[in-house]
């Protein structure tokens, strides 16, 4: 199953919290030497000092660069640190603080361009190390060094590149969910000029030559008037059926186009099945509820997956949508379509039910009687 997106804030405070973690397993046994075993507060007052100034300014660098927030100031953060880190094991060279000579190299290519950030890395690789044996530190040391400076500088770049793609793909999917609502207004547009376009135009017509005879032919301008009533009576009509979606809805086509839309915004939809020659009445009502169900999904939740199912039999047919995004809905926020579905299923005289399954999943469920209700019994 494909996990969700959280919300890159979420994301990026996972992100420092692990490096900030990953530092303290690098710098605390040294500090643990200092509390428990050295006792001097002179080096332990310099130990606390160092060790809380570079996790303050690391976390602060990579929060700022995860965020997109980028200055030509970071350098001198970074430096800051680097001076701090080197300065580390004139503590003690035997308890741990060489450590902390492999600290700066993961903020590396994070603050610095590409390409900076490889010669620099290159030359941190070479320097580290030397200066590592000028301290005296073990030979495991200086090798872990040299091993551990490029691979922390890539990490370092590799964390922050899939976080931000992490975030476009975010945008990507937000901006997919605009385009759904955007289409469906142009269908809707397009629809609405078809029918009255003509329509007024014709309306308009008339009304010229009821003015030409006005003065004139008293029956002439009657049967003009009785055809203009006439064509806005049926325009009417028209509009209803466009807005109602009578004109030109199909479940199936909707269904059709619900799943592809999901699965163009990363989810796992697959192509339902419907029952061949379903009664004609049930398209619209429940080719509405496929449309505002697609939409919900794309807009008020980060679901993963979608399962559509259609079932008919004698006496009704059922439309069934479940997704895995309730767990990460906004509280309360249910779309705010999903009552006026309640009210036109209950009117074609059928049942709608939409909510949490309590197992972290979201469903919406719209039954239709498989023989219309006679006019007069419509709720």
């Amino acid at each position: 199953m494909q996990p969700g997106i959280p919300r890159p804030t979420f994301i990026a405070a996972i992100l420092v919290g692990m490096t900030a973690l990953t530092l303290c397993g690098l710098l605390l046994p040294a500090l643990w030497y200092e509390v428990f075993h050295r006792r001097d507060a002179g080096y332990l007052l310099l130990a606390l000092s160092g060790v809380g100034v570079v996790l303050a300014l690391y976390s602060r660098l990579l929060w700022l660069n995860l965020m997109r927030r980028p200055a030509r100031g970071h350098r001198f953060g970074l430096a800051a640190i680097a001076l701090v880190c080197w300065a580390m094991p004139l503590l003690g060279t035997d308890h741990g603080w060489g450590n902390a000579l492999l600290v700066p190299a993961g903020l590396i290519a994070v603050v610095l361009p590409v390409r900076e950030a490889t010669a620099v890395t290159a030359a941190a690789a070479v320097l580290t190390p030397v200066y590592a044996v000028l301290l005296g530190l073990p030979a495991l040391t200086v090798l872990f060094e040299v091993t551990g400076i490029p691979l922390a500088s890539f990490s370092g770049y590799v964390t922050v590149w899939l976080f931000h793609v992490v975030q476009e793909l975010r945008e990507a999917r937000a901006e997919l969910a605009r385009s759904a609502v955007g289409e469906e207004r142009l269908r809707f547009a397009r629809d609405l000029h078809d029918v009255l376009g003509h329509s007024l135009q014709a309306v308009a017509l008339r009304a010229e030559v009821a003015e030409r005879f006005l003065e004139r032919d008293d029956g002439r301008v009657r049967k003009e008037l009785t055809e203009i009533q006439t064509m806005a009576r049926d325009a009417v009509r028209d509009v209803r059926e466009v807005v109602r979606g009578y004109r030109a809805t199909s479940l199936g086509t909707e269904l059709d186009g619900m799943s592809a839309v999901l699965r163009a915004a990363g989810m796992r939809c697959d192509r339902p099945e419907v029952p061949p020659a379903l009664p004609a009445h049930v398209h619209e009502p429940l080719g509405r509820v496929a449309r505002e169900a697609a939409t919900n999904v794309l807009r008020h939740s980060s679901a993963t997956w979608c399962e559509i199912s259609v079932a008919a039999d004698a006496e009704n047919v059922r439309v069934e949508i479940v997704n895995d995004g309730a767990a990460r809905r906004a509280s309360g926020d249910a779309g705010s379509g999903l009552a006026g579905l309640a009210e036109r299923i209950t009117a074609a005289g059928g049942e709608f039910a939409a909510g949490p399954g309590g197992d972290g999943t979201f469903r919406v469920a719209a039954t239709v009687p498989a023989v219309p209700a006679p006019a007069g019994e419509e709720a």
